[in-house]
């Protein structure tokens, strides 16, 4: 083997080393979203296309959920009636003024979260405005 050869093979075997690192660094599926972390915007998509941006605080709103900003531009894309958030077995709820879950979502990594809609359109939080 040329020694051309063997260091394109040794380049290429060290780049996918690191990218595979990389993504498992930012595997968090499944792992609760903790309130400091998912602190700050979130934009919304649904089908490849940027819908509204959300704000989740860190901080408890007097329900008893994490503070939640949902602007009207959001639209029908979420149920009427958030009041709030909190962290889940594997992502995070959105939830109303009794606690009550409205629409979940599942965390994919530390910036996407998914709601698997029954209607086939999911959407997604991806971290950042």
């Amino acid at each position: 083997m040329s020694p051309l050869v063997a260091a394109a093979g040794m380049a290429a075997a060290i780049l996918l080393l690191a990218s595979g690192l990389a993504a498992a660094a930012d595997e968090q599926a499944g792992v609760p979203l903790a309130p400091g972390e998912a602190a700050g915007a979130w934009t919304l998509e649904a089908q490849g296309r940027s819908i509204c941006v959300l704000k989740l605080g860190a901080e408890k709103t007097k329900a008893g959920a994490y503070k939640l900003d949902a602007p009207a531009s959001c639209g029908d894309a979420l149920p009427a009636g958030l009041a709030g958030w909190w962290p889940d077995p594997d992502g995070m709820s959105m939830v109303d003024a009794n606690g009550q879950t409205l629409i979940s979502f599942g965390r994919w990594s530390n910036s996407l979260l998914v709601s698997h809609r029954s209607s086939g359109v999911d959407l997604q939080l991806r971290r950042g405005a």
